[in-house]
């Protein structure tokens, strides 16, 4: 499901850089931001594994981050689609 979550934009992302007419050094921004994100959560999550347990962790991460992937729709701009997929981005640290 993670994956799911976090690949969804990625195969979009010709389609997307079309709509927003963005150019291609913005969608690598976009994708090295996300990727940001998910690092950030693999180092945060770690500890929060051992202490509460995987199980409940998962289910928080993706609640959490199926929020962002429902707004992928409601982006107009490079930033809004960077800020999204740091947000998307949590999904990854599953």
């Amino acid at each position: 499901a993670s994956a799911a979550i976090w690949f969804a934009i990625a195969l979009l992302l010709s389609e997307i850089r079309d709509d927003l007419e963005i150019s291609k050094k913005e969608v690598w921004t976009s994708s090295i931001v996300g990727v940001g994100g998910t690092i950030f959560m693999r180092f945060l999550l770690g500890p929060f594994c051992d202490k509460f347990g995987a199980r409940i962790l998962f289910a928080l991460v993706l609640c959490a981050a199926s929020i962002p992937t429902a707004c992928t729709g409601f982006v107009q701009t490079a930033t809004g689609l960077a800020i999204l997929r740091l947000f998307i981005g949590i999904a990854g640290g599953t």
